[in-house]
């Protein structure tokens, strides 16, 4: 929806438009606003059954009106992204001989109300700064500078986001020109709203995108804070900002003062581009606080996981039977660092405990029984060798075990 350069409220009983069908097409419903050289109308498109909003141009002017009409059509037509108005269509009304143009219907306020209520969170003020400046670097890949960003240009969009209100939209490519023209209006008066004049703008001198954003450093400014950097008359206004940049409050974080100041430089070079801008408030909106370098990919340090032996591997047999799924039960694993071992099941817990068992006492009793023998049959006080006495031979698992403890204990 466009946003035209004065509100006022509908005026149903005196507007002739206001029920009018435009191309037999366009219902008109009510006005949202007029400025001095269009008005803007909320409307229903019976064809596809939806909201639109419907510029109405006023009666045909000079050829530098009709330039302009032109211009924004095709400007408008060439665009297309979340944070800029979209054109749907443009025709001239039959019955009446007057031009419209056919948008994208914001139904919501315009930055300049929001901010009649006060300053906005910085939160809100990062994601808003986010997008506009995103949609003016699409504008000026095109070779097309705005020239006339403020508030009452910026629609917000009701989100459908917990984490947001709105979505920021750019809207009134009115005066809108490729870059390098520098052309004034029909009476040589410099296009432009006062209090968002750039410096060059003020001088007469060519633009180029850096006067956006200069402009968009002062409408941040304001959301921020609430109030207008450069007051008083047209004159003041415009006059100031040749001598001075805009008074920023000591309290603002450094980001945000440091961005500011850039983009409210003096001289147009020294001035960050739209893309530096966007990528910069995307940071702030992110809760870093400090502008990244557009492209800067992140760092992310990533720890590769230590390997240990879980208690499995120590329990291992020398010949571990193998599992109905062809795996060996006691595999030795290699778990991640701090990640619980797998613990060894209960009936071979239970296998080995019964093993353990065995061997101590057939230990005991190899040991204790040719002693006890000696001593019974009075045998003399130097005590004599026993006999070795052989394991008995066992089958299986368990004859194995035995036959490792036998060579262990065998002197």
């Amino acid at each position: 929806m466009e946003s035209p350069t004065e509100q006022v409220p509908p005026r149903p009983a005196t507007d002739p438009l206001i029920g009018a069908v435009l191309d037999s097409r366009y219902r008109i419903e009510s006005l949202v606003g007029r400025g001095g050289m269009a008005g803007v109308y909320r409307a229903h498109d019976t064809a596809l059954g939806r909201r639109v909003a419907v510029k109405v141009f006023s009666a045909p002017g000079d050829e530098t009106d009709a330039d302009r009409r032109r211009s924004e059509t095709a400007l408008l037509a060439s665009l297309a992204h979340p944070s800029l108005v979209t054109l749907y269509d443009a025709a001239t009304d039959p019955a009446s001989g007057s031009d419209f143009l056919v948008m994208e219907l914001v139904d919501g306020p315009d930055l300049r109300v929001a901010l009649s209520e006060g300053p906005l969170p910085r939160e809100d003020v990062a994601r808003m700064l986010a997008e506009l400046a995103e949609g003016l670097h699409v504008i000026h890949a095109r070779g097309i500078v705005h020239r006339d960003i403020k508030p009452a240009n910026v629609l917000l969009a009701p989100a459908h986001l917990p984490t947001r209100r709105w979505n920021a939209k750019l809207a009134d490519f009115g005066i809108a020109r490729l870059q390098g023209d520098s052309r004034l209006t029909a009476t040589d008066r410099i296009i432009g709203t006062p209090g968002y004049l750039s410096p060059e703008q003020v001088r007469g001198e060519a633009v180029d995108g850096a006067t956006d954003v200069y402009a968009l450093g002062l409408l941040t400014l304001e959301a921020l804070t609430g109030e207008q950097p450069f007051p008083g008359t047209a004159m003041e206004s415009a006059s100031a900002r040749l001598v001075r940049g805009p008074a920023i409050p000591a309290g603002l974080p450094t980001a945000w003062a440091d961005l500011i100041a850039a983009m409210t430089s003096q001289d147009p070079a020294a001035r960050p581009t739209a893309l530096e801008v966007a990528v910069a408030a995307a940071s702030l909106a992110s809760g870093d606080g400090v502008p990244t370098a557009p492209g800067a990919p992140a760092t992310r340090v990533a720890t590769a996981p230590t390997a240990v032996l879980a208690p499995s591997a120590v329990l291992a047999p020398s010949a571990p039977p193998t599992s109905p799924d062809g795996r060996d039960d006691d595999t030795r694993v290699l778990a991640p660092a701090g990640a619980a071992a797998p613990a060894p099941e209960p009936r071979r817990r239970r296998t080995i405990a019964i093993t353990v068992a065995a061997l101590s006492a057939l230990v005991a009793a190899a040991v204790l029984v040719p002693i006890a023998l000696g001593s019974l049959a009075g045998g003399a006080s130097t005590p004599t060798t026993p006999p070795q006495v052989p394991m008995p031979s066992v089958e299986g698992e368990l004859g194995v075990h035995l036959e490792q403890l036998e060579e262990a204990v065998t002197p």
